[in-house]
């Protein structure tokens, strides 16, 4: 999947996933009951911050990965019928190794 989105300096394009719709008891959720995705495949990265000194620091996260963010951070948006959101880098918490 690639996006058209083309992040600016430290953002990040994440495509959210799903939370089963069922708990590991049996019992079905409705869409009012679940909570917010916190995981992500990163679907595009800017080029990095530019730091005080003028030169632009690495990103951490590549295309790809799987992450956790913030549950309510930055901003969603859908993109031909996929949702997707535009968060900093610093909202990454974590990367799942596989």
């Amino acid at each position: 999947m690639a996006s058209k989105l083309e992040p600016l300096g430290d953002r990040v394009v994440v495509k959210p996933i799903p939370r089963d719709d069922v708990t590991k008891g049996g019992i079905y959720l409705p869409d009012t009951a679940k909570e917010k995705p916190q995981e992500g495949k990163v679907v595009a990265v800017g080029p990095g911050k530019v730091g005080d000194d003028g030169k632009r620091l690495v990103m951490d996260v590549k295309n790809g990965e799987i992450v956790i963010y913030a549950r309510y951070a930055g901003t969603e948006l859908k993109e031909d019928d996929e949702e997707l959101i535009i968060l900093r880098e610093s909202d990454i918490l974590a990367r799942k190794r596989s």
